[in-house]
């Protein structure tokens, strides 16, 4: 096997060379790898990607084959783009997957709500199988109602699934003609049914039913036992109760409440003893009040009574970003510390970091009986890839969906650390243009994550919302502040920003552009600042606090609280980080509210949302536009159609926001040296 050390040394070496500069096309032809998983027997991957589809004006979902036999061999898998979440069966035979290929000629229709209809599409997500020896994949599901998810029962026969419990014909017609096109917003809202299809037959049966929505099922090893993970029906943050975890028998019958705590919980893993089940959480706190720290990983007695839920990497003190299984019973966790997120082994009594390059690690998968384990690595100079092998050290890259990146100069990056006004020291990532690292006097990009409980740092970096190695690649200097906030740096420094959740962390990344303005390496004549969602939070706000940015890109960044609670998915961390509901909170609110100071901006700002954007309401948007406006204040605002917060919708519309925001910043600032 090649060591990944060397091959990690070998990119970064290459990057160096005198290699042409990535263009904008080039950048969001980018392959993003959303799911690994490895067979059972760990001699086998299958890979999940998402790329653009330029002529159907959507994003690609594809699914990868990877064999380790004599040298490997990666296919496609499928070829019909809507094909998602894969999951192997445990004999290592069949992968299933979600997907709503059927729905392809429904593409760009009007998405329709309501009691009777389907979540979103026409054709929703149903559950396919394909066989790993070839062949077509067969649809195992069927109906109008969207598959929410679904596991593999122990013995391989069988698929539970879990949709929005269905009506009837006679039902739906007598709901659409009493209310035509009007949407009751929560009469229209219903649990799920748990149901489970025969692989052999395709016979159905239901065995349950949950008042909530199933977000996740996983079945236990000995086959007795159904995890269920419970998320709001409405997919609004607003009823805690809604978040648990249930045992359903698998031969059906009532879910039994295992666990609920103040916390919205997160991605469930039975251990294989068929005793415990792992698992970690969004959003609050599993040990007392709700609170957002950061994101952590428990495990649960399923025998106990009450149950016993002990945490685990109890004393790391970083954020805990994925985890997966061994086949001893231990973990394998990703975890970020500071700019770097690592890989760590956890077995009872001993946690590790395990030894591998720098950069950020992440979608690593165990098999269940073998040793090996699959993961992506990237850094600010080596694309992302998936790897596999029996160590982090010794492994073999299976892929090269970003290859070109290898072929292009891409920047360098270095730390850059701070002290903030009460002495807290803070830090974050300056990335330079290709061939100027360690450069003074240049013009400057402050690029603001989201968040804000993220974290910015040496990873690769290549979409609409992470764009900072393409501004470097324009000429800019790069500054990605980890403000206070941010993961990776403890709990106390993750909660610092309670109620002050825009003037604290405003605080630290004025102070860094301070900083690096002293030291010589910005020049304070040629100074921008961006950010999306939180970061465009902090972007309005830092707005109001001075006038030395010469430009502005901002997006899905609120001005004011609440209204933006009122139209906010999320409501725990809005009345959480502000001390309370508006109505109780009230001089929290107003204080940390940017619309209040707007009479203070003159720096000429470009705006972006998304047209049904509700994690960041798309009126604060046009909130911000229109006072800025009414302020004669050079301003231009872009709404994408059809687009939520995450602009995951048409790829056209991630690709104008950052050429604009490009064009932006270049026409208020010079280039120079």
């Amino acid at each position: 096997m090649r060591m990944f050390v060397v091959v990690f040394l070998a990119a970064l070496a290459a990057a160096q060379t005198n290699q042409p500069l990535v263009t904008l096309d080039e950048f969001f032809n980018s392959v993003d790898i959303h799911n690994v998983r490895m067979s059972p027997d760990g001699h086998a991957v299958v890979i999940e990607t998402v790329r653009a589809d330029w002529e159907g004006n959507r994003f690609r979902n594809d699914l990868w084959l990877y064999r380790d036999e004599g040298d490997g061999a990666l296919v496609e898998l499928t070829q019909s783009g809507h094909d998602r979440n894969p999951e192997w069966s445990p004999d290592g035979r069949w992968i299933a997957f979600l997907s709503d290929r059927e729905s392809a000629d429904a593409a760009g229709k009007e998405e329709k709500a309501g009691a009777g209809k389907a979540d979103k599409d026409e054709q929703p997500d149903q559950v396919y199988v394909i066989s790993v020896g070839g062949g077509e994949a067969f649809p195992l599901t069927h109906g109008e109602e969207k598959v929410h998810a679904f596991a593999w029962s122990a013995d391989s026969r069988q698929i539970f699934f879990a949709t929005r419990t269905p009506w009837s014909k006679e039902r739906q017609e007598a709901y659409k003609k009493a209310w035509k096109d009007v949407v009751e917003f929560r009469e229209s809202e219903r649990g799920d049914a748990i149901a489970v299809a025969e692989l052999a037959t395709k016979a159905v049966r239901q065995i349950g039913v949950t008042p909530w929505r199933a977000k996740q099922l996983e079945v236990s090893p000995d086959g007795k036992s159904l995890a269920l993970l419970t998320d709001s029906i409405s997919e609004r943050q607003e009823e805690m109760e809604a978040y648990g975890i249930y045992l359903l028998d698998t031969a059906g019958g009532q879910p039994r409440k295992l666990l609920q705590r103040q916390a919205v919980l997160d991605n469930l893993h039975w251990t294989p003893d068929s005793r415990h089940i792992f698992f970690s959480f969004l959003n609050g706190s599993v040990e007392g009040d709700y609170q957002d720290a950061q994101s952590r990983v428990y495990r649960v007695d399923v025998q106990g009574d009450p149950p016993r839920v002990t945490r685990w990497a109890a004393r790391y003190k970083g954020a805990v970003t994925g985890f997966a299984v061994t086949p001893a019973g231990g973990l394998l966790l990703t975890g970020r510390m500071g700019l770097e997120v690592q890989v760590y082994s956890e077995e009872p009594h001993t946690f590790v970091m395990l030894p591998g390059a720098k950069g950020a690690y992440e979608h690593v998968s165990t098999a269940a009986h073998s040793p090996r384990f699959a993961f992506v690595h990237s850094a600010l100079q080596e694309p992302a890839e998936v790897y596999m092998g029996d160590s982090i050290v010794e492994c073999r890259r299976i892929t090269s969906f970003n290859r070109l990146f290898s072929e292009r100069a891409l920047p360098a990056g270095q730390p850059y650390r701070w002290t903030a006004d009460d002495g807290v020291p803070v830090e974050g990532m300056l990335i330079y243009p290709p061939g100027k690292l360690g450069a003074k006097n240049l013009r400057m990009l402050t690029l603001i994550h989201g968040g804000p409980g993220d974290a910015d740092g040496n990873h690769f970096e290549a979409d609409w919302y992470q764009w900072g190695s393409l501004a470097a690649t324009e000429g800019w200097l790069v500054f990605e502040p980890n403000y206070r906030g941010s993961i990776g740096y403890g709990d106390q420094f993750a909660l610092g920003i309670i109620p002050k959740i825009v003037s604290r962390p405003g605080r630290d990344i004025l102070e860094g552009v301070d900083a690096l303005v002293k030291d010589g390496i910005a020049d304070p004549d040629r100074l921008t600042i961006g950010g999306y969602s939180y970061g465009g939070y902090l972007t309005n706000w830092l707005l109001t606090q001075t006038t030395r940015f010469k430009a502005a890109v901002t997006g899905a960044g609120a001005v004011e609280h609440v209204a933006n609670w009122g139209n906010d998915d999320t409501t725990f961390d809005d009345t959480y980080f502000l001390g309370g509901y508006p109505w109780a909170a009230m001089q929290n609110y107003n204080d940390e509210a940017a619309i209040w100071r707007i009479d203070k901006v003159t720096t000429p700002t470009h705006i972006v949302s998304g047209a049904e954007d509700i994690r960041v309401y798309v009126g604060e948007q046009y909130l911000l536009e229109r006072a800025l406006r009414a302020r004669k204040v050079p301003v231009k605002l872009l709404i994408f159609p059809g687009e939520g917060h995450e602009l995951d919708k048409n790829p056209w519309h991630g690709k104008i926001k950052v050429r604009e925001e490009l064009n932006w910043l270049e026409s208020h600032v010079t280039a120079g040296p």
